[in-house]
C-alpha cells in the first residue's frame, strides 16, 4: 500500500500540543505521527480525551483559538501549487487561505458548525465566493449541486432554509457539503456521524466514500465507534491519552489488535446478534473483569406500566391571526406494556416520534388521547398536584446531561435537589443518601464538591442516573441515554443500568437508535415509524425474525465491525420518510396489528413503508 502510495498529502511528525491552566500546563497530545496519502481514509480512533480532535485541530490550526499551543512537532501539508509546507510555522493569513480551499473540517455538532441568522445558500456560497471567486449565481448553481450530491430531499427550497428548519441529520449533510465546496485536499471528518441514527449514517458514510474515491481527497476520519471504522478505513490509528500506541491497516488491527487498549476498544464493541438464541438481557463483560460472566435480567410478569392508544399531536400555526393550520401527528395510536425488572426498546429514526412518546408518558408533553396506567394509577386522569407527587413514581434520564444539569450547582446539590423538593429525607440523612448514590453510579465521593464543566460525558451521564435514583422510582424513561458515549463508557453505563434494574426492580422505557445496544438491554422492543409502533414483541423475536419491511431495513443499516464485510450504497436503499405534518380534520384509521407468534405483532394497516 505505502510503497505504490506517492507523495503524502498530509504528515504529521512528533506533534505536541499544551493549554496553559491555572494550575500548570496540561498536554493534550503528547507524541503523535502519522500520515495521510491521497485517496486514503485514516481513520483515528480512541475514546474521549485520548487527544483525537486535538490534533485535528491543530492541523487547521485552530487550536491557539481554543487555548491550546503547539509546541513541538512538524506539520507538512503538500498544497495544490506550492509544494509542501509546515503548517506549524505558517503564519495566521494564509492559513485563511489553506482553510476551507485545502483543507476541509466537518465538525462534530453541525448545529454549532452552522450560522443561525444566515440562510442554508449564503453559507453554502460563502467559501465559493471568498475561496474560488464565483459570481453569486454561479456559486448558488455549484450550492445546488452540493446539496443533490448529499442527497438532501427538495434542495431548491432547503436552500433557502435557515438551520433551526432542518433536523439533526440534514444540517449534518449540509456542513459535509459546505466541507466538500471547495475540492479540497485533505478533509478531515471530526465524528461526523456520532449523534445519527443509524440509516442516515449509512448514507452519509457511504456518500464520503464515494467523494473521495471520485476527488482523489485524503480523508483524515476521527471517531470512536469501531463499527464506522471497519466499514471505512485504509488504515488505523489508535490514539490513548495523548500517544498513538498502534497503527497498521484495517484487517491488521481488526483481525490481529497488539496493544492491550486496541484489544480493550473492540471487546467493547457491541455486535449485532451476539445475543441471538438468548431470551434474557445480559451485561457485557468488561475489560479486566474477574470471575464468572454477568448473570441475565429475567424480571418479573408482572405489569408495572400500560399504554393503550397513546395520541400526541403538535399543532402547526400560520397566517396573520397563528391559526392552527396542520398537525404533527408525532405519536399515533401507540400501546405496549411494559413489566417490572424489564426493558421495552422503543427504536427507530429520529423524527420517528420515539421521545415523544417517552416524554408523553411522564406528561412533560401533553397527549391528545389515549390511557397511561402505572401501577394502578391512572397518570392522564391526574391533576397538576397529583402528577407533582406521581413523578417521584417515574423519572427521565435526558439525552444530552450537560443540558439537563445546572452548570452553577456542585453535583451534590443537584443529586440532593429530588431528595429536598419531595421531603422523603431531612438533615444530615439527605447527603449520606447522596453519598449513597455516588457509590451506586460508581462515582467516587470526592466528586460530590465538583460542578458539571469538570467532569467527561460518561460521569456526566452518570450523575443524570444517580439524580434519577434519588426518589427511588418505579419507572425510568432513559431518552438516547447513551448515544454520545464512547464505546467502552457507554458499556459501563449500561452494565450500571442493568444491575441497578437487577437489584432495585426497576422497569425501563429505552429509547435509542443504535440497535446493537437495544439487543444488549431489551426484554422487549418496538420500533416506530412515523409515529406508531410498527412491529412489536420479545427481543429474540423481533431481532432473529424480523416482519415489518421498515425493521428489516434499519438492521440492514447497521454497520458491522468487520472490515471484510463492508456494506455499498446500492445495500442501501431507503425510502425518505414521508411528512408527518396533515391538515386540520385529517384522522388517520387505528392501529391493526396481526399477531405472527405470541406476544409478537406486526402493523397491517397501510402505515406508509
Amino acid at each position: 500500500m505505502l510503497d505504490a502510495a506517492p507523495h503524502p498529502i498530509a504528515r504529521i511528525e512528533n506533534l505536541r500540543v499544551e493549554f496553559q491552566t491555572k494550575s500548570g500546563p496540561v498536554v493534550g497530545v503528547e507524541d503523535v505521527s502519522f500520515e495521510i496519502g491521497p485517496g486514503e481514509t485514516v481513520c483515528v480512533v480512541g475514546e474521549s480525551g485520548s487527544g483525537k480532535s486535538v490534533s485535528s485541530l491543530s492541523l487547521m490550526r485552530l487550536i491557539e483559538y481554543g487555548g491550546g499551543e503547539i509546541a513541538g512537532g512538524r506539520l507538512l501539508f503538500d498544497r495544490k501549487e506550492g509544494g509542501e509546507i509546515d503548517l506549524a510555522a505558517t503564519d495566521q493569513s494564509l492559513m485563511r487561505t489553506i482553510r476551507g480551499n485545502e483543507i476541509g473540517m466537518i465538525f462534530q455538532e453541525p448545529m454549532t458548525a452552522l450560522n443561525p441568522v444566515f440562510t442554508v445558500e449564503r453559507q453554502l456560497t460563502e467559501g465559493l465566493r471568498v475561496h474560488r471567486g464565483l459570481s453569486r449565481k454561479e456559486a448558488s448553481a455549484v450550492a445546488l449541486d452540493l446539496m443533490k450530491q448529499v442527497r438532501i430531499p427538495e434542495p431548491e427550497r432547503r436552500l433557502k432554509q435557515y438551520p433551526h428548519e432542518l433536523s439533526g441529520g440534514m444540517r449534518q449533510r449540509v456542513v459535509i457539503a459546505m466541507a466538500l465546496a471547495c475540492k479540497p485536499r485533505l478533509l478531515i471528518a471530526d465524528e461526523p456521524t456520532t449523534a445519527l441514527d443509524v440509516t442516515i449514517q449509512a448514507e452519509i458514510l457511504a456518500l464520503m466514500d464515494r467523494l473521495k474515491r471520485e476527488t482523489g481527497t485524503a480523508v483524515m476520519f476521527i471517531t470512536h465507534d469501531m463499527a464506522v471504522v471497519a466499514q471505512m478505513a485504509d488504515r488505523v490509528v489508535v490514539m490513548f491519552r495523548g500517544n498513538k500506541v498502534e497503527e497498521g491497516t484495517v484487517e491488521e488491527i481488526f483481525e490481529r489488535p497488539q496493544h492491550p487498549y486496541t484489544k480493550a476498544l473492540l471487546a467493547a464493541v457491541p455486535k449485532l446478534g451476539e445475543m441471538s438464541g438468548t431470551d434474557l438481557p445480559s451485561p457485557m463483560r468488561l475489560v479486566g473483569q474477574e470471575g464468572p460472566p454477568p448473570e441475565p435480567i429475567p424480571g418479573t410478569q408482572e405489569v408495572l406500566l400500560k399504554v393503550e392508544n397513546l395520541t400526541t399531536r403538535f399543532p402547526v400555526k400560520g397566517g396573520i391571526l397563528r391559526r392552527t393550520v396542520a398537525n404533527v401527528h408525532a405519536v399515533e395510536d401507540v400501546s405496549f406494556t411494559v413489566n417490572k425488572g424489564q426493558t421495552l426498546s422503543l427504536v427507530g429514526e429520529s423524527g420517528c416520534g420515539k421521545s415523544t412518546a417517552g416524554r408523553s408518558l411522564l406528561r412533560l408533553v401533553e397527549p391528545m388521547a389515549g390511557t397511561v396506567d402505572l401501577d394502578g394509577t391512572d397518570v392522564m386522569a391526574l391533576s397538576q398536584s397529583g402528577l407533582r407527587d406521581m413523578r417521584r413514581e417515574m423519572q427521565m434520564i435526558f439525552q444530552d446531561p450537560f443540558a439537563s444539569l445546572n452548570p452553577q450547582l456542585p453535583l451534590a446539590d443537584q443529586v440532593a435537589e429530588p431528595i429536598h423538593n419531595y421531603g422523603t429525607a431531612k438533615g444530615s440523612a439527605v447527603m449520606d443518601k447522596v453519598a449513597n448514590l455516588f457509590d451506586r453510579v460508581e462515582l467516587p465521593r470526592s466528586f460530590m464538591r465538583r460542578f458539571p464543566h469538570e467532569l467527561s460525558g460518561g460521569q456526566r451521564q452518570r450523575i443524570a442516573i444517580a439524580r434519577a435514583l434519588a426518589l427511588n422510582p418505579k419507572l425510568i424513561v432513559a431518552d438516547e441515554a447513551v448515544s454520545a458515549l464512547d464505546v467502552s463508557v457507554q458499556a459501563q453505563v449500561i452494565n450500571l443500568m442493568m444491575e441497578l434494574q437487577a437489584e432495585l426492580g426497576l422497569g425501563y422505557v429505552f429509547i435509542s437508535h443504535d440497535m446493537a445496544v437495544v439487543e444488549r438491554v431489551s426484554h422487549h422492543v418496538g420500533v416506530m415509524y412515523l409515529g406508531r409502533i410498527v412491529e412489536l414483541g420479545p427481543r429474540r423475536a423481533v431481532f432473529e425474525d424480523p416482519q415489518h419491511p421498515y425493521t428489516r431495513a434499519l438492521m440492514k443499516a447497521v454497520p458491522i465491525a468487520d472490515p471484510r464485510r463492508r456494506k455499498s450504497e446500492k445495500d442501501l436503499n431507503f425510502k425518505p420518510i414521508p411528512s408527518p405534518i396533515h391538515p386540520v380534520g385529517y384522522e388517520p384509521g387505528p392501529s391493526i396489528y396481526r399477531e405472527v407468534s405470541p406476544g409478537h405483532r406486526v402493523l397491517t394497516s397501510d402505515s406508509g413503508y
